[in-house]
This record gives C-alpha cells, sequence and structure tokens, in this order.
C-alpha cells in the first residue's frame, strides 16, 4: 500500500502535544550567551540627531551598543528593493524602528540601557494611511495595469452600472512563536544563525550583506517554527541581522527574541487595501466590464508590496469570467513597519472585491447572489480564459457550485431565512456562498525551483534535507510520504533533516502554497536517481540468486522494505541487502534533486502570460446570525468543499482546510487593527487583538474535498491547500452583507472587518435611513 494518500500524522504531533517539540526558544542559553533588544524610534516620522550612549554603556550588565556607523556591511536591505534600513541613520520611519542595538547581560540591564539612551528627535508629520497618502502622492511604485477587451465600449452596452469603493483591513500575523534569532560567531568570521524563518537563503543573504562577508561564511538553520503565515518569510531576517552583528562584534552568542507586544507592534502586518471600483452587467446580472484601482498601504518600505499588490490583481477576477476588465493598482507608502506577505499574498484583497460586487449586482437585479455567480462562473468549453490570458484548465468551478447548492440545501435555507428576516424583531439572518480559484506559483518566475539531498545509509535508513521549512503546516511528513514511497521503504526509515544553508543552497521561500509541490518534487527526482542505480545492483543480485532469472534494472520493484523482479515475486530481497552490496559496489547513495516548475511565465509590462501552473478551486456557504440590537454576529453552519485533487494526506490537508478558513473568517469578521494618534497600534496584545477562538467555530462546520483525479500537473495529482482556503472565510463576511442589505434593501458599503461594532453601527444607520453607499473617486495619484 502507498503511503501517499494516507492520513499519517504531523512528524511533530506527539511533541507538540507532549510539550517535547523543542522550538528556538527552548534552546538553552550557552555559556556567555548575549540577550539583545533594541531602541526604537518614539515616532513615527522624524529626523534624528544626536544619539547619546554616554549614561547607557554604565549600565552594569551593558555588553555592547550599535548604531548604524557599527554596521560592517548594508544598512539597507530589502527582499526585492533595497530600501529599508536595519538602523535609522537620519530619519525615522515607523514607530519602533531600531536605532541602537542593545547587547546585555539580562533582561532588566536592557530596560535599563533604553532608558538611558539619550536621542534628538524632530518630529515630522506622518502619513499613516491609504487616503492620506493619496492626498500627499506617497507611493512605494508607479501605477501597474492589466486590461482585456474594450472597457468603455463594455460599460456603453451595460444595462446597468455601479460603482463605489471598499476598505480592507489588514491583519496580524499572530504566530505563537515570536520572531526569534540565535547567531553562534565561528572561525574565520563564519557565523551560524538559528533563525525562526520560512526562508533560509534569505536571512544567509542578508545577514551575510549586513556583516560585510560572503555569503558561504552565513550558514542559516531552521528546524521549526511555531507558525509563519507569511510574516516570516522576509520578517524574520531583521532579528537575524542584529543577533549576527552583536555576536560578530562580541564573540559571544547572541540570541534575540520579541515580545508578543513588540512582535505586534514593530512587525509588518496584511496589507490594508481600498478599492475603487465601477462595474456594468445586464439584466440577467452577467458581468459586462469591470474597471478597478487598488491601492495598498505598504507602510514605510518595498518589501514584498509590489508582488503582492500583483496578486491581488491577478486574482480580482477570482472565479468569474470579465470580458472587458481593467485593473490598475498603486501602492501606498506610509510611516507604519513595512505590511509583507501574508497567507493569501495579496490574492483575498482582490478576491473581496468582486465577491462583494456580485452581492450589490443581485441586490440591484432583486435577485439571489448565488444565481448572478453562477451565470458569471468560467465555463469548461468558453469564457474560460482570464484577463492576463491563461486558461482555466481542469476548470471544476461549475460542478462544485451545483454540489454545493444541493449539499448545503442552499434554496430551502435561503427561504427559511427570508421568512424568519421578517418576523423575527431579535435576529437577523444572512446566508452566502462564495468561490475560490487560486492560482498555486510564484508569481517570480525564478522562485518556482527547488532542491533536495536525499542520503541512503548502509542500514537502510534514509536522510532527506530540502529548503522547505517546517512551520506546522505538515510539509516534513507529505515529503517523507513521498520519498518512502519512491524508495519503497518503511516511513519510519525516512528522517527529515532541519533546513539549513549548508546542504540546500539558493533556496526559495516556503509560501505561495508551495512547499509540496517544489520540495517534494525536487525530493522525488532525487530518490528516482538513487533507485535507478539500486535497480541495477538488485538486478544483478537477482541474476546471481537464480540464474534462470533474467532480471531487468526496469522491472524491479521496491515496496515496504522488499526488492524484487515483478516476473518473480516469489525470488525476494531485503531494502537494506541492496543497499550494501551498492556501497561494497563503490554505487552512489546518495543524490541532489532539482526541480524547476514547467510552464510558468508572465509579462509584467503587458500585464499577460502563464502566471500559475495551475489552479485550486472551492466553494463554502455561510450563515450567519446577528443580533439586532448588539451587532454580535454568530456563524451557525459552514459547508465547503476544496478542489485538492488526489490529497497527499488527507488528514494533514483537512486541518489545513479548517484552519485556513477559520483565520479567514477571523480577518473578515473580529481581527481588526486599531491606531492611535501618530501612529501608535492600539490592538497589540491578545487583550485587545481578537483571533477566532474555540467558541467562535461554527457549531455546523461540513468539510468534505472534492474526489478530482484528473490534475496531472502537480506531485502525485494532489493540489496546494495552504492559502485558497482561507479566501473562503470571505463567505461569513458577505453572508453579513447579505443580512443587512435584506434590511436595507439596497446595496451596503460594508468595510472589512465586519466587527460587531460596525454591524451595530450600519444598522442603526439603515434604521435611520441614513445609509448611503460610498461611491468612488478613483483618485489617480
Amino acid at each position: 500500500m502507498s503511503y501517499v494518500g494516507q492520513s499519517i500524522p504531523h512528524d511533530s504531533a506527539v511533541g507538540h502535544v507532549s510539550g517535547k517539540s523543542v522550538f528556538l526558544d527552548d534552546v538553552p542559553p550557552v555559556h556567555g550567551e548575549v540577550l539583545v533588544g533594541l531602541y526604537g524610534s518614539p515616532v513615527a516620522h522624524g529626523k534624528i540627531g544626536k544619539i547619546d550612549l554616554g549614561e547607557a554603556r554604565k549600565v552594569s550588565g551593558v555588553v555592547a551598543l550599535l548604531t548604524a556607523k557599527d554596521i560592517p556591511g548594508h544598512n539597507k536591505f530589502g527582499p526585492a528593493i533595497q530600501d529599508e534600513y536595519l538602523l535609522v541613520e537620519d530619519e525615522a520611519m515607523f514607530i519602533g524602528q531600531p536605532i541602537v542595538i542593545i547587547a546585555a547581560e539580562s533582561l532588566e540591564a536592557i530596560e535599563a540601557a533604553k532608558k538611558a539612551i539619550q536621542v534628538e528627535v524632530q518630529s515630522l508629520p506622518p502619513i499613516l494611511s491609504i487616503e492620506e497618502a493619496l492626498e500627499a502622492e506617497s507611493f512605494l511604485g508607479p501605477w501597474r495595469q492589466m486590461e482585456r477587451g474594450d472597457i468603455e465600449a463594455g460599460f456603453a452596452n451595460a444595462a446597468h452600472t455601479i460603482e463605489g469603493e471598499l476598505n480592507i483591513g489588514g491583519q496580524e500575523h499572530f504566530y505563537l512563536e515570536n520572531q526569534v534569532a540565535i547567531a553562534t560567531p565561528g572561525e574565520f568570521g563564519t557565523v551560524t544563525v538559528h533563525s525562526s524563518t520560512q526562508h533560509t537563503t534569505e536571512v544567509q543573504t542578508l545577514v551575510a550583506e549586513v556583516l560585510g562577508v560572503p555569503f558561504n561564511h552565513v550558514t542559516c538553520i531552521c528546524k521549526r517554527m511555531g507558525g509563519g503565515f507569511g510574516g516570516k518569510e522576509t520578517q524574520a531576517a531583521q532579528p537575524a541581522m542584529m543577533a549576527a552583528l552583536v555576536a560578530t562584534k562580541t564573540g559571544r552568542v547572541a540570541r534575540f527574541v520579541y515580545t508578543k507586544d513588540d512582535d505586534m507592534r514593530f512587525t509588518g502586518k496584511r496589507h490594508p487595501f481600498k478599492t475603487f471600483y465601477r462595474v456594468g452587467f445586464d439584466d440577467n446580472g452577467v458581468l459586462q466590464a469591470l474597471d478597478l484601482k487598488l491601492h495598498a498601504n505598504g507602510g514605510c518600505s518595498t518589501d514584498l508590496t509590489l508582488a503582492i499588490q500583483e496578486r491581488a490583481m491577478l486574482h480580482s477576477d477570482n472565479a468569474y469570467f470579465i470580458p472587458n476588465f481593467r485593473c490598475r493598482a498603486r501602492a501606498c507608502k506610509t510611516n507604519l513597519p513595512s505590511n509583507t506577505a501574508f497567507r493569501g499574498f495579496g490574492g483575498p484583497q482582490g478576491i473581496a472585491g468582486i465577491e462583494s460586487i456580485l452581492e450589490e449586482i443581485a441586490v440591484e437585479l432583486k435577485m439571489d447572489a448565488l444565481e448572478v455567480r453562477q451565470r458569471n462562473v468560467y465555463g469548461i468549453e468558453d469564457r474560460n480564459v482570464t484577463p492576463y490570458g491563461q486558461l482555466v484548465g481542469n476548470n471544476v468551478l461549475p460542478e462544485l457550485f451545483e454540489r454545493l447548492r444541493a449539499e448545503a440545501e442552499y434554496d430551502n435555507r435561503r427561504k427559511r431565512i427570508q421568512q424568519l428576516n421578517q418576523t423575527d424583531k431579535l435576529k437577523l439572518r444572512g446566508l452566502s456562498l462564495t468561490a475560490v480559484k487560486f492560482g498555486i506559483s510564484f508569481t517570480r518566475r525564478t522562485l518556482n525551483q527547488a532542491n533536495a539531498l536525499v542520503n541512503v545509509y548502509v542500514d537502510g535508513s534514509v536522510s532527506v534535507s530540502t529548503g522547505g521549512t517546517e512551520m506546522g503546516q505538515g510539509l516534513y511528513v507529505r515529503i517523507k510520504q513521498i520519498v518512502a514511497d519512491e524508495l519503497g521503504v518503511s516511513i519510519d526509515k525516512v528522517r527529515m533533516l532541519e533546513t539549513s544553508t549548508d546542504k540546500n543552497n539558493n533556496t526559495s521561500p516556503t509560501a505561495a502554497s508551495s512547499g509540496t509541490d517544489l520540495n517534494g518534487n525536487a525530493a522525488l527526482v532525487a530518490c528516482t536517481k538513487i533507485r535507478q542505480r539500486l535497480a541495477e545492483v538488485a538486478a544483478k543480485m537477482l541474476r546471481d540468486i537464480d540464474g534462470g532469472l533474467t532480471a531487468e534494472p526496469t522491472a524491479v520493484k521496491f515496496e515496504h522494505g522488499r526488492v524484487w523482479d515483478v516476473r518473480r515475486p516469489d525470488v525476494q530481497l531485503d531494502f537494506q541487502q541492496v543497499v550494501c552490496q551498492a556501497y561494497f559496489d563503490r554505487v552512489s547513495l546518495g543524490e541532489r534533486g532539482h526541480y524547476a516548475t514547467p510552464g510558468v511565465d508572465f509579462n509584467r509590462e503587458t500585464g499577460k502570460g502563464h502566471p500559475f501552473y495551475y489552479y485550486t478551486n472551492g466553494v463554502a456557504c455561510s450563515e450567519v446570525e446577528i443580533d439586532r440590537f448588539t451587532g454580535e454576529m454568530k456563524v451557525a453552519r459552514v459547508d465547503l468543499i476544496m478542489d485538492v485533487g488526489l490529497p497527499l494526506n488527507p488528514g494533514i490537508d483537512r486541518g489545513q482546510i479548517v484552519g485556513g478558513f477559520i483565520q479567514g473568517m477571523g480577518w473578515c469578521t473580529n481581527e481588526e487593527l486599531k491606531y492611535g494618534a501618530g501612529g501608535t497600534l492600539l490592538s497589540y496584545s491578545p487583550t485587545t487583538y481578537k483571533i477566532p477562538n474555540v467558541s467562535d467555530v461554527p457549531a455546523i462546520f461540513n468539510v468534505r474535498m472534492l474526489d478530482n483525479p484528473n490534475n496531472h500537473q502537480s506531485i502525485k495529482k494532489s493540489k496546494a491547500v495552504g492559502e485558497p482556503p482561507l479566501v473562503l472565510g470571505l463567505s461569513v463576511w458577505t453572508a453579513v452583507k447579505d443580512a443587512l442589505q435584506s434590511v436595507a434593501g439596497e446595496a451596503v458599503a460594508l468595510p472589512l472587518p465586519a466587527t460587531a461594532e460596525t454591524i451595530a453601527m450600519t444598522l442603526a444607520k439603515i434604521q435611520a435611513g441614513s445609509l448611503v453607499p460610498s461611491p468612488g473617486t478613483p483618485g489617480e495619484g
């Protein structure tokens, strides 16, 4: 029996629940280790004058104080554009931006040093919102545009037109393990950095650049993370750089760990968006033209904003065919920590726009929103090409809509909800069924590659190392399943090694839902080469055992630790026997595999191409219940179907679907970032920032995976499942919108997240008759 397709437990499951899993800050301190802290800017925007460290140096336990002048290499960095300073030189760009690195023997000494440091700061007016950035024309890059058809002709031929704007909030990653790095200095200018990172190569590169040493002088290691969600794709590098600077300056092991409060205050979030839209459609609700302007709040520097903006554009069609389409986008520069990757990487923000628009079309035409969606969904034989020119292949979206409509009893529940909303004066209900068509691949072509190192030992055990990092999503167990099947050994014989740049070089981040696709394929390539060599050894051994057996390498079978010729299953060898013989014959038992995703290419200048290898699809139907007086909202029921091909590990995949949906639901409802005067984050702890808890899980939550064996592109016919389910959390938000619009009788401009406060205020406006949807004011910038 194959291991692939079985629900094998996460390789760290027992360790996690028993408390034996070792996370980075669990590593005991070594003799002479120093702790690292920082003194950050007290203002969101200001000129930095004199820095006086005299009194701070006198603090007992302080080992070193470093400013920008102490950096031997580059102080400016960035994953795409080097426009962020590790340590402020002249101008502070956000509250908490590091000015001084403090190395000390204790946390108490760090806090005392912070109070003793004196920095002259001239406060300047900050830009804190998209609206302020548009007014000040503060941007991180030029306009980007993607277009198809004749947009003006499309509007001219449309029977109806709607325009408006949608405000989309950010989201805190809220990983359980904070940003952490431990740096150990070595001989000849080398340093080893243990980092809680999704991208070991990025950490290696930036540490080397800040130290001014070649990349091969830095080794970055990641055993596991206590969550990442994109927040550790680029922003794990800053703690690593600061720890490495201290380690090389002091010659001592240096540990940097953010507190939860500081992690939330000083690291980037999911990008807030402001979307301006104009849509044209016919009497049947069929889309004729859509004109979008997307503005993302990028924060103080570029980070990954331009790529996130691009994915938002590429997903702004979601599951629906739009014949005449134009999407323009420009990222805003503000005085907040640089916003960064977050599960979905701009896709959810792009999809939120079109799903909201379809709800408003339904209200305008007095139709059911599900009918509108089904009339616009991508087709099988026609109406199946995206605005950027990619064919929507293996399209199961129409089938998913039909299946869930029936399985969730949508039509009967819609009638029941309409009746209840007319009679129930205490509760208000809403129902919505939305879809996701999520493109799988990095939109930067270069990143669609991976390498793996597989070693077979003479006792028959196997070790595997890839550039993929384990953050709780089950990457390691999936790769173990693939390797065990390919070599025909027990999965207990396969060990995944910690991710390290000395074994896997020039790696891509574990992101874009592509961790298993890339690293699993690279491991598969390596295993195939090893197995081919072992098959030649085994064929000779089988011939020697039975002279009448004409064993051929192509006929040799490896399964469950046994090796035989398929034509003579009665004559078998033990896998370890074959491995030992290969070693005696000086046959290589190790291999490096490299994989590059085929056929992905996208022209950013023309906005056309094939940016994705395939699409992962899904649908979700959510029913909400709202208290008409307080605005409190509960999710009463969710029905969800995901197309994940043939799942590699159904149990792990189901966990990703459920977890992703709940995280998306949190973004759409309770998770609100609140800022005070001057750009101070107010919601910086679990007491003020509310992620979903157990009581928020829908009482009825039906989740299943579509049996779809027709995905021939990805590994073992599976599909990526990391990010797509999060988008389906939008169905909760659109269900709230549906409920409010049923009372208003007209379109409701509902911001995201729809908190209880927002819902209550909207209901009050409806009851007062003062609800006026906001018209679009494009703001060309």
